[in-house]
Protein backbone atom coordinates (compact mmCIF):
# COMPACT_ATOMS: atom_id res chain seq x y z
CA UNK A 1 0.00 0.00 0.00
CA UNK A 2 1.43 3.41 -0.96
CA UNK A 3 2.24 6.24 1.58
CA UNK A 4 3.81 9.47 1.86
CA UNK A 5 7.50 8.35 0.97
CA UNK A 6 6.54 5.81 -1.10
CA UNK A 7 3.86 7.40 -3.44
CA UNK A 8 3.91 4.34 -6.11
CA UNK A 9 5.05 1.52 -4.63
CA UNK A 10 6.28 -0.24 -1.68
CA UNK A 11 8.62 -3.17 -1.82
CA UNK A 12 9.30 -5.73 1.33
CA UNK A 13 12.28 -7.03 0.85
CA UNK A 14 13.24 -10.02 2.52
CA UNK A 15 16.96 -10.44 3.45
CA UNK A 16 19.39 -12.38 5.97
CA UNK A 17 20.53 -10.90 8.87
CA UNK A 18 24.04 -10.80 7.41
CA UNK A 19 23.27 -9.34 3.98
CA UNK A 20 24.38 -5.47 4.17
CA UNK A 21 24.37 -5.17 -0.04
CA UNK A 22 20.78 -5.68 -1.19
CA UNK A 23 18.95 -2.25 0.37
CA UNK A 24 22.03 -0.85 -0.43
CA UNK A 25 21.88 -1.71 -4.06
CA UNK A 26 18.38 -0.73 -3.73
CA UNK A 27 18.79 2.96 -2.90
CA UNK A 28 21.18 3.43 -4.61
CA UNK A 29 18.97 3.85 -7.94
CA UNK A 30 17.26 6.31 -6.47
CA UNK A 31 14.30 5.79 -7.92
CA UNK A 32 11.23 8.50 -6.94
CA UNK A 33 8.21 7.34 -4.60
CA UNK A 34 9.77 3.33 -4.44
CA UNK A 35 10.53 2.52 -0.93
CA UNK A 36 11.23 -0.81 0.65
CA UNK A 37 10.81 -2.11 4.11
CA UNK A 38 12.96 -5.27 4.75
CA UNK A 39 12.41 -8.27 7.04
CA UNK A 40 15.08 -10.13 8.30
CA UNK A 41 15.75 -13.55 8.33
CA UNK A 42 17.81 -14.62 11.55
CA UNK A 43 21.11 -16.27 10.59
CA UNK A 44 22.84 -16.73 14.03
CA UNK A 45 25.71 -19.02 12.36
CA UNK A 46 27.02 -17.33 9.02
CA UNK A 47 29.74 -20.87 8.60
CA UNK A 48 29.09 -21.59 4.95
CA UNK A 49 32.70 -22.94 4.28
CA UNK A 50 31.73 -26.47 2.84
CA UNK A 51 28.60 -28.23 1.61
CA UNK A 52 27.38 -29.53 4.61
CA UNK A 53 27.87 -25.77 6.09
CA UNK A 54 25.83 -23.94 2.89
CA UNK A 55 23.05 -27.18 3.61
CA UNK A 56 22.86 -25.85 7.04
CA UNK A 57 22.66 -22.50 6.53
CA UNK A 58 19.91 -22.95 3.95
CA UNK A 59 18.49 -24.48 7.05
CA UNK A 60 18.34 -21.68 8.96
CA UNK A 61 16.69 -19.27 6.36
CA UNK A 62 13.98 -21.83 6.00
CA UNK A 63 13.37 -21.84 9.37
CA UNK A 64 13.25 -17.97 10.04
CA UNK A 65 11.55 -17.18 6.71
CA UNK A 66 8.25 -17.37 7.58
CA UNK A 67 9.07 -15.05 10.72
CA UNK A 68 10.53 -12.42 8.28
CA UNK A 69 7.75 -12.41 5.71
CA UNK A 70 5.48 -11.65 8.52
CA UNK A 71 7.14 -9.34 10.36
CA UNK A 72 7.43 -7.19 7.04
CA UNK A 73 3.67 -7.53 6.09
CA UNK A 74 2.98 -5.09 8.79
CA UNK A 75 4.30 -2.62 6.69
CA UNK A 76 1.44 -3.51 3.78
CA UNK A 77 4.06 -3.61 0.71
CA UNK A 78 2.74 -4.09 -2.42
CA UNK A 79 5.16 -6.90 -3.06
CA UNK A 80 7.61 -9.01 -2.00
CA UNK A 81 11.42 -9.23 -3.18
CA UNK A 82 13.81 -11.62 -1.92
CA UNK A 83 16.66 -10.00 -1.19
CA UNK A 84 18.43 -13.51 -1.11
CA UNK A 85 19.19 -15.84 -3.96
CA UNK A 86 20.75 -19.39 -3.35
CA UNK A 87 16.77 -20.81 -2.15
CA UNK A 88 15.39 -19.39 -5.25
CA UNK A 89 17.46 -21.72 -7.41
CA UNK A 90 16.93 -24.96 -5.10
CA UNK A 91 14.87 -27.66 -7.37
CA UNK A 92 15.38 -26.11 -9.95
CA UNK A 93 12.73 -24.62 -12.75
CA UNK A 94 9.95 -26.17 -9.89
CA UNK A 95 12.12 -25.63 -7.08
CA UNK A 96 11.84 -21.93 -7.71
CA UNK A 97 8.18 -22.17 -8.79
CA UNK A 98 7.24 -23.90 -5.72
CA UNK A 99 9.22 -21.74 -3.77
CA UNK A 100 7.38 -18.82 -5.51
CA UNK A 101 3.73 -20.51 -4.67
CA UNK A 102 4.62 -20.80 -1.26
CA UNK A 103 5.28 -17.07 -0.30
CA UNK A 104 2.33 -16.09 -2.57
CA UNK A 105 0.12 -18.01 -0.46
CA UNK A 106 1.69 -16.87 3.21
CA UNK A 107 1.45 -13.49 1.72
CA UNK A 108 -1.24 -12.69 -0.34
CA UNK A 109 1.19 -10.75 -2.84
CA UNK A 110 2.84 -11.15 -5.90
CA UNK A 111 6.93 -12.57 -5.59
CA UNK A 112 9.93 -11.45 -7.33
CA UNK A 113 12.67 -14.06 -6.41
CA UNK A 114 16.49 -13.96 -7.57
CA UNK A 115 15.72 -17.01 -9.93
CA UNK A 116 12.63 -16.02 -11.97
CA UNK A 117 14.38 -12.36 -11.79
CA UNK A 118 17.55 -13.67 -13.62
CA UNK A 119 15.47 -15.62 -16.24
CA UNK A 120 13.05 -12.87 -16.76
CA UNK A 121 16.58 -10.08 -17.50
CA UNK A 122 18.23 -12.67 -19.62
CA UNK A 123 15.08 -13.77 -22.00
CA UNK A 124 14.59 -9.90 -22.42
CA UNK A 125 18.23 -9.20 -23.23
CA UNK A 126 17.99 -11.97 -25.95
CA UNK A 127 20.82 -13.95 -24.42
CA UNK A 128 21.10 -17.52 -24.24
CA UNK A 129 24.75 -19.03 -23.67
CA UNK A 130 25.75 -17.71 -20.19
CA UNK A 131 28.75 -17.81 -17.77
CA UNK A 132 27.54 -17.53 -13.86
CA UNK A 133 29.24 -17.13 -10.95
CA UNK A 134 28.23 -16.95 -6.83
CA UNK A 135 29.62 -16.92 -3.22
CA UNK A 136 28.93 -20.50 -3.17
CA UNK A 137 30.02 -24.10 -2.81
CA UNK A 138 29.67 -26.35 -5.12
CA UNK A 139 26.09 -27.81 -3.81
CA UNK A 140 24.74 -24.26 -4.54
CA UNK A 141 26.53 -23.83 -7.94
CA UNK A 142 24.98 -27.53 -9.45
CA UNK A 143 21.32 -26.21 -8.12
CA UNK A 144 22.20 -23.00 -9.79
CA UNK A 145 23.04 -24.56 -12.96
CA UNK A 146 20.57 -26.57 -12.87
CA UNK A 147 17.50 -23.95 -12.67
CA UNK A 148 19.37 -22.42 -15.68
CA UNK A 149 19.65 -25.40 -18.10
CA UNK A 150 16.00 -26.34 -16.83
CA UNK A 151 14.98 -22.55 -17.94
CA UNK A 152 16.58 -23.08 -21.43
CA UNK A 153 19.73 -21.99 -20.69
CA UNK A 154 23.11 -22.80 -22.14
CA UNK A 155 25.28 -22.90 -19.12
CA UNK A 156 29.36 -22.24 -20.74
CA UNK A 157 31.07 -22.05 -17.10
CA UNK A 158 29.97 -21.59 -13.65
CA UNK A 159 32.29 -21.05 -10.66
CA UNK A 160 31.71 -20.42 -7.08
CA UNK A 161 33.95 -17.86 -4.74
CA UNK A 162 33.63 -20.78 -1.87
CA UNK A 163 33.36 -17.71 0.53
CA UNK A 164 33.55 -18.93 4.03
CA UNK A 165 30.78 -17.10 5.99
CA UNK A 166 27.81 -15.20 4.52
CA UNK A 167 28.98 -12.07 6.09
CA UNK A 168 32.42 -12.52 4.10
CA UNK A 169 30.64 -12.50 0.83
CA UNK A 170 30.01 -8.47 1.55
CA UNK A 171 34.16 -8.26 1.77
CA UNK A 172 34.89 -9.61 -1.67
CA UNK A 173 36.56 -6.94 -3.55
CA UNK A 174 36.21 -5.89 -6.90
CA UNK A 175 39.47 -6.55 -7.76
CA UNK A 176 38.73 -10.62 -7.07
CA UNK A 177 35.36 -9.98 -8.83
CA UNK A 178 37.23 -9.16 -12.54
CA UNK A 179 39.47 -12.03 -11.88
CA UNK A 180 36.81 -14.11 -11.98
CA UNK A 181 34.16 -12.52 -14.55
CA UNK A 182 37.77 -12.62 -16.89
CA UNK A 183 38.11 -16.52 -16.29
CA UNK A 184 34.55 -17.49 -17.12
CA UNK A 185 33.76 -15.32 -19.98
CA UNK A 186 34.86 -15.99 -23.81
CA UNK A 187 33.95 -14.81 -27.09
CA UNK A 188 31.06 -17.36 -26.73
CA UNK A 189 29.38 -16.32 -23.87
CA UNK A 190 26.74 -13.75 -24.63
CA UNK A 191 26.00 -13.17 -21.04
CA UNK A 192 27.47 -12.95 -17.53
CA UNK A 193 25.53 -13.02 -14.61
CA UNK A 194 25.97 -12.80 -10.84
CA UNK A 195 24.18 -14.59 -8.42
CA UNK A 196 24.43 -13.79 -4.52
CA UNK A 197 22.82 -10.94 -3.57
CA UNK A 198 25.34 -9.66 -0.46
CA UNK A 199 28.00 -9.74 -3.32
CA UNK A 200 28.24 -5.55 -3.86
CA UNK A 201 28.85 -6.45 -8.17
CA UNK A 202 25.48 -3.54 -9.54
CA UNK A 203 28.09 -0.78 -9.46
CA UNK A 204 31.42 -3.18 -11.14
CA UNK A 205 28.74 -4.70 -13.70
CA UNK A 206 27.77 -2.01 -15.24
CA UNK A 207 31.20 -0.80 -15.75
CA UNK A 208 32.18 -4.42 -17.34
CA UNK A 209 29.26 -4.18 -19.59
CA UNK A 210 31.10 -0.94 -21.48
CA UNK A 211 34.49 -3.10 -21.26
CA UNK A 212 33.42 -6.58 -22.39
CA UNK A 213 30.53 -5.46 -25.00
CA UNK A 214 28.05 -8.01 -23.65
CA UNK A 215 25.33 -7.63 -21.02
CA UNK A 216 26.73 -8.24 -17.05
CA UNK A 217 23.71 -9.32 -15.41
CA UNK A 218 23.88 -8.52 -11.34
CA UNK A 219 21.32 -10.45 -9.65
CA UNK A 220 20.44 -7.03 -7.36
CA UNK A 221 19.82 -5.09 -10.33
CA UNK A 222 18.41 -8.01 -11.74
CA UNK A 223 15.37 -8.33 -8.96
CA UNK A 224 14.92 -4.28 -9.02
CA UNK A 225 14.20 -4.76 -12.59
CA UNK A 226 11.71 -7.41 -12.17
CA UNK A 227 9.96 -6.10 -9.30
CA UNK A 228 9.45 -2.53 -11.26
CA UNK A 229 8.06 -3.74 -14.54
CA UNK A 230 5.84 -6.58 -13.07
CA UNK A 231 4.40 -3.54 -10.80
CA UNK A 232 4.13 -1.69 -14.08
CA UNK A 233 6.71 1.01 -13.31
CA UNK A 234 9.04 1.66 -16.18
CA UNK A 235 11.61 3.47 -14.18
CA UNK A 236 15.00 4.00 -15.58
CA UNK A 237 18.39 3.71 -13.39
CA UNK A 238 22.00 5.02 -14.06
CA UNK A 239 24.85 2.82 -13.14
CA UNK A 240 23.31 -0.27 -12.32
CA UNK A 241 23.76 -2.35 -15.93
CA UNK A 242 21.93 -2.45 -19.30
CA UNK A 243 18.90 -3.87 -17.77
CA UNK A 244 17.96 -0.78 -15.47
CA UNK A 245 19.09 1.43 -18.17
CA UNK A 246 17.53 0.84 -21.15
CA UNK A 247 15.17 -1.98 -20.67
Amino acid sequence: MTNAVGTRAVFGVIVPSTNTVVEHDYWRAALPGITYRSGSMYIPNPVMGNDEDFQALLGQIRTSIDTAVRDVLTAEPDRLVMGMSAETFWGGVAGNAAFELRLRERSGLPVTTGASACRAALEELGCRRIAVFSPYQPIADREVGRFFTEAGFDVAAITGLRCATATDIARVEADRLREVVADIDGPDVQAIVQVGTNLSFVALADQLERELGKPVVAINAATLWHALREHGLDDRAQGAGRLLREH
